[in-house]
């Protein structure tokens, strides 16, 4: 017995219970789970294995800034003029304000800037609970800044990656809303055109619509147990679910009506489509889970975020499209395809037929044109430049970006963007200094950094170490200093100044100091910076063992970024030939054949190294992009090998099922004739979810970097389903003939024989 026949005839005889069954599920879902965007998490970094060397440097820190307590900048300035009185008394009581908004431990005074002009305040919270907790936060604080009046002229913003995060995470938000809706649509429209019917469009796209809003919220309860959930999973999961989903739906409908032209019922056609085409959407979601299960072996955490999740949404989406889509089929019947009506008759090969025919006649020079075509487009791939490792930048209007461009402008380089180099001494340096000395010699010989915010010299003041001292121990910590310094202290304003600033870079116990670094190469977030690090790790060493500090790290976006890229390439060496190997397995059990699966994967492979290139050219020869995100790569090969083995699922089976009544060339235009359009219709659909997803993208980096992945997916689906899937793999089968199946009976050699012997003339075919 078929268990895919009794799939299709319990889906149509119990059809409106499904159908109420999968509605309620949604609306349930819905209504009692958390949203997907409560799990979001935007900042890479978060996501690395707990023994990378910039999170030991980040704990080494914690004096500064506790594991749990995240600083957010709350910066106040002026363009061109000196803070006033009254400038002042505003700024205390925004820190008043502040300091009353719930999760907030602190609100310190770091200082005055050096120009006069701006005032730093930081605000230390507890937050745990990913991206909702960051909104919650920012934006009590934006509203407890905007209660407190300010003189004219006075600017006050928050700065710093929470608030960044949260901003782009919005704008993050509006692209995954643009996307869904404008997804929809183009499909809708698309279908509408293929289908050339009212029906048949929506009840293809609906199954897709109603996994998403259940999988969104199943997802965030899995959160809410401890699964990570990134940004790009979040946009992805919708991409994925409706294009996947419209892929399988069109591989169901495009069956169905030709079951009807070839004489069945409605409800006849819908189980034998299940049937037959149950396998191929079974098996097709089957290696799109084992891909996305493969990145549970990465040690990278926006990797690992990205399989289980997408896996929850396909698998969803098989169910749906074994059960829900045949009952909507069963209940619209004949329906389903008007205005137009599926004329029973003889099967005609149509547009594809015809070009699969043109192939297999010359397979050779065929397979040739395109593996040098890809070949020569593959090579392109080489001049990948990995880009886009820093936390996220937000839109360039947004509060946080004029929050760190103020930072930026008043404050030292170092500060507004620091590179924090941390070191642990026995003892207390307020007690004996000398240390620090030895410190800022040794630091300021290393060619990488450009400039460094020490102890001794903060903020472009310097100290002695005689001076800090005698500050510490007249003055105390810094923490309960006033900002401006009192007359009555006798201490100069810039001194004054100077030991705030310096405390800032001391802990209270005197143990701990952080030196904050600009590199000379630049901006922190750049791969330049990137490739410094091993520099900058050596050089902090080596000035750990002459000042006598018994532990010492690097921590900052660039030695993030470093490790990032580190964990990056060592899961890609790991991840893919896992991947290929389970899906190599799956298509040796669908195909019954220890060949095909070989170069079907080849196939995905070449399309994939072409399709890199492709984007390479685009982003980095063309755009002048400084390279494509860290990812794409990775991304693209895991979406392209388990999408493409989907329209290789669908083409080599039916192949395979024409071949058991044909001789193989004919039954490769037979069945390149009855699903070509299925795969190039689905091709478009996914590929235009992509492109969709590249030009709703919003600003900002995470936009940007949306742009990429949509537009490399989509340049991959288009030539696998376009050029590969119906040229070059066609092609390949008619060469090698019966070995394909080997060694499953269709390879013997006189199965073959007596169906040349009973092979109808080809123009009585080809009607």
């Amino acid at each position: 017995m078929n268990p895919l026949a009794a799939i299709g005839r319990f889906s149509v005889r119990f059809r409106y219970l499904i159908v109420v069954a999968w509605i309620v599920g949604a609306v349930a879902a819905g209504a009692a789970l958390p949203t997907l965007n409560s799990a979001v998490k935007a900042n890479n970094q978060s996501f690395l294995p707990s023994n990378s060397p910039s999170l030991q440097a980040a704990k080494l820190a914690t004096p500064f800034q506790p594991l749990n307590s995240v600083p957010v900048p709350i910066v106040a300035s002026r363009s061109g003029t000196q803070l006033t009185v009254a400038d002042q008394a505003a700024i205390t009581r925004i820190q008043a304000a502040a300091q009353s908004v719930a999760s907030v431990k602190s609100v310190q005074l770091v200082g005055v800037s050096p120009d006069g002009q701006a005032i730093e305040l930081r605000v230390l919270a507890n937050l745990q609970g990913g991206m909702n907790a960051d909104k919650t936060l920012v934006d009590a604080l934006r509203s407890a800044i905007a209660t407190q009046p300010v003189p004219p002229g006075l600017s006050v913003h928050l700065a710093g990656e929470v608030a960044a995060g949260v901003d782009s995470q919005k704008a993050s938000n509006n692209a995954g809303n643009r996307t869904e809706l404008f997804s929809i649509i183009f499909i809708l429209a698309l279908l509408f055109l293929v289908f050339r019917s009212v029906l048949a469009p929506i009840l293809t796209v609906l199954p897709a619509i109603i996994v998403f809003s259940i999988a969104g919220p199943l997802i965030g309860e899995a959160a809410q147990a401890g699964l990570q959930v990134s940004l790009f999973t979040q946009v992805l999961l919708i991409v994925l679910v409706l294009g996947a989903g419209t892929d399988y739906g069109l591989f169901l409908v495009f069956r169905v009506r030709e079951e009807i032209q070839g004489g069945l019922e409605p409800k006849e056609a819908v189980v034998k489509a299940v049937s037959r085409v149950g396998e191929t959407i079974s098996f097709s979601a089957a290696t799109v889970i084992a891909a996305l299960l493969s990145l549970l072996l990465a040690s990278f955490g926006i990797y690992q975020s990205l399989g289980v999740p997408l896996a929850i949404g396909i698998a969803l989406m098989l169910v749906a499209g074994l059960t829900l889509l045949p009952a909507l089929l069963a209940i619209f019947g004949r329906a389903v395809f008007w205005p137009s009506r599926p004329k029973v008759g003889p099967h005609r090969f149509g547009l594809w037929g015809r070009v699969a025919g043109h192939a297999v006649e010359r397979p050779g020079l065929t397979l040739g044109i395109g593996v040098v075509v890809f070949g020569l487009l593959a090579t392109a791939a080489l001049g990948n430049k990995p880009s886009g490792f820093g936390n996220q930048t937000p839109p360039p209007a947004s509060d946080s970006a004029q929050g760190n461009a103020a930072l930026a402008a008043h404050f030292p380089q170092a500060a507004a963007n620091p590179t924090n180099l941390v070191f642990k001494y026995p003892t207390s340096v307020w007690v004996d200094p000398a240390p620090l000395t030895t410190l800022q010699t040794q630091l300021g010989h290393a060619s990488v950094f450009k400039s460094l915010a020490t102890p001794l010299d903060p903020n472009g003041t310097t100290l002695t170490p005689t001076e800090l001292s005698a500050l510490h121990a007249r003055l105390g910590p810094a923490q309960a200093l006033p900002v401006i310094a009192p007359p009555a202290l006798g201490v100069p304003a810039t001194t004054y100044n100077a030991y705030r600033a310096a405390s800032q870079l001391v802990s209270t116990d005197g143990r701990t100091v952080m030196i904050n670094a600009s590199l000379t190469v630049g901006d922190p977030q750049t791969t330049a910076a990137l490739k410094q690090t091993p520099a900058m790790r050596t050089a902090v060493t080596q000035a750990a063992r002459a000042s006598g500090a018994t532990d010492s790290g690097v921590a900052g976006i660039a030695p993030a970024s470093y490790d990032i890229s580190s964990v990056s390439s060592s899961d890609l060496r790991t991840i893919i030939p896992v991947a290929v190997a389970i899906i190599a397995v799956l298509l040796a059990l669908v195909l019954r054949s220890l060949l095909a699966p070989l170069y079907l994967i080849a196939s995905v492979i070449l399309s994939y190294l072409a399709a890199l290139g492709l984007a390479v050219i685009i982003f980095i020869d063309l755009a002048g992009d400084s390279g494509l995100i860290f990812f794409l790569p990775f991304l693209m090969f895991i979406f392209l090998l388990a999408l493409g083995e989907d329209y290789n699922i669908l083409v080599m089976t039916r192949i395979r099922e024409e071949a058991q009544d044909l001789p193989l060339r004919h039954a490769i235009t037979e069945a390149l004739g009855a699903t070509g359009t299925t795969i190039t219709s689905a091709g478009l659909v996914l590929a235009g979810t992509f492109a969709v997803l590249a030009l709703s993208a919003g600003s900002g980096s995470s936009g940007s970097q949306l742009r990429a992945i949509g537009v490399g997916l989509a340049l991959g689906i288009l030539m696998d389903s376009f050029l590969v899937r119906t040229l070059l793999v066609p092609s390949v089968v008619a060469l090698l003939g019966r070995w394909n199946w080997w060694p499953s009976p269709l390879s013997r050699p006189e199965h073959e024989a007596a169906l040349s012997a009973e092979a109808p003339a080809t123009e009585d075919v080809r009607q």
